[in-house]
């Protein structure tokens, strides 16, 4: 059982940066397939950044190229989300979110919410104008 927890969330001003922690446990794997979607409420679940660990670059979506950046250091450190340069916009719920085994999934599939098994309780990250 894969268990996650995002932290980092809160308020910001238009221009800032705040970086979301995704800690994670549970999964015996090296190559973890993880992504990142935000949800305003009503709205649907959003991607926002795919990454697969010791799989290469992460992927994001167009609202946040250049603005975000996925990382992390280790097979079992966290996973972070740097976020600069925040819009209003970008005011939403964020969660992490897990597959269970990379075997069955592609990058390309990875902004798909469907993909994922497990997800964090999410994160508020409200930027103010």
């Amino acid at each position: 059982q894969v268990h996650l927890v995002e932290s980092g969330g809160g308020p910001v001003q238009a221009g800032g940066s705040l970086r979301l922690s995704c800690a994670h446990s549970g999964n015996p794997y090296d190559r973890k397939c993880m992504g990142w979607f935000r949800q305003i409420a009503g709205n649907a679940r959003e991607a926002v950044a795919a990454h697969v660990f010791e799989g290469g670059r992460p992927v994001y979506t167009d609202p946040v190229v250049g603005r975000f950046t996925v990382s992390h250091d280790s097979a079992q450190s966290p996973l972070y989300l740097q976020m600069n340069s925040l819009k209003p916009e970008d005011t939403a719920m964020y969660y992490c979110a897990a597959v269970d085994t990379c075997s069955r999934t592609s990058m390309q599939r990875l902004r798909y919410h469907s993909e994922y098994n497990y997800w964090g309780q999410g994160t508020q990250v409200t930027v103010s104008s």
